[in-house]
């Protein structure tokens, strides 16, 4: 029978799953990044994170994770024990999921069966891993590192990324904690410069369990179809790998067919596909 545990400690939750995690660093990129924060560097604004197992035999099977304001994360959920878990969540408010498509699939038929919830895919996605960096060539202008003093326009990139490219509504004191934060936690953000002025930006995640993930990407409309995202993930990318990471991983959306032939360029290789899902609570009525 599956022992299933909730967690009140994020260190304890993390005693129990790094060797389940770190099996397969690039497959549970998003748990593995998020825990690694909050152990690293935690924030008090953080809100308590839900934090789950389910072991046989003393050995992790399956493990969720959701530190908010994210969805639950799903990867560490194999189709197999979606039910399970979604009984012991069934009195917990979940607003969503995502993870690797079949994981949450699985998961969100087992919620919604449980709660009468409706669902909704509110993102489809692939996660790619590099391979062999080809760095562009005749990319006009050059990366350096983005610093504290670049803040504020990081802000505002972040911002429009938030509004263009995800589900979320941009919340300017969420981007200022993401900014501040991530530059404090020594993220490698990098801009792409043309004759000086700042025209792409890119962050790559501190490595965490050997992996390094590239996100967000951006660049304003102004300044798109010249190859700077192209040039300023590369110098994401060749950060994070002098940084130490043997695992360098991006998400792409596959609503944009632009981006996802970029990274191919640049060496990155599909992993597997991913879907993120919103929940809505059924009608009272």
């Amino acid at each position: 029978m599956a022992d299933v545990v909730r967690h009140d400690d994020l260190a304890d939750f993390w005693a129990a799953t790094e060797g389940f995690f770190g099996g397969d660093p690039v497959f549970h990129t998003v748990p593995i990044a998020a825990v690694h924060r909050r152990l690293a560097h935690p924030d008090p604004s953080d809100r308590p994170p839900l934090l789950l197992t389910v072991a046989e035999q003393g050995e992790v099977v399956a493990a969720a994770v959701r530190t908010p304001p994210w969805p639950l994360t799903l990867s560490g959920v194999p189709a197999r024990w979606a039910d399970v878990v979604a009984e012991e969540l069934a009195g917990t408010e979940l607003d969503g999921v995502n993870g690797p498509r079949p994981e949450a699939e699985a998961f969100v038929r087992a919620w919604t069966a449980r709660t009468g919830c409706d669902a909704r895919e509110v993102m489809a996605l692939r996660l790619f891993r590099l391979e062999g960096l080809a760095e562009p060539t005749g990319v006009p202008g050059t990366s350096r590192a983005a610093t504290e003093a670049d803040a504020e326009l990081l802000v505002r990139w972040y911002l429009e990324f938030v509004d263009e490219s995800t589900p979320y509504d941009p919340d300017e004191e969420h981007a200022w904690t993401y900014v501040r934060g991530t530059l404090s936690f020594g993220a490698g953000h990098h801009l792409w410069l043309h004759d000086g002025e700042p025209v792409s930006w890119a962050c790559a995640g501190r490595p965490a369990s050997g992996m390094s993930r590239i996100g967000p990407v951006f660049t304003p409309e102004q300044h798109r179809r010249n190859g700077y995202a192209e040039a300023v993930t590369s110098a994401c990318a060749r950060w994070a790998l002098g940084a130490g990471a043997e695992h360098v991983v991006l998400y792409t959306d596959l609503a944009n067919p632009t981006s996802n032939s970029i990274y191919q360029r640049l060496g990155f290789r599909p992993v597997c596909d991913a879907a993120e899902f919103a929940f809505t609570p059924p009608d009272p009525a």
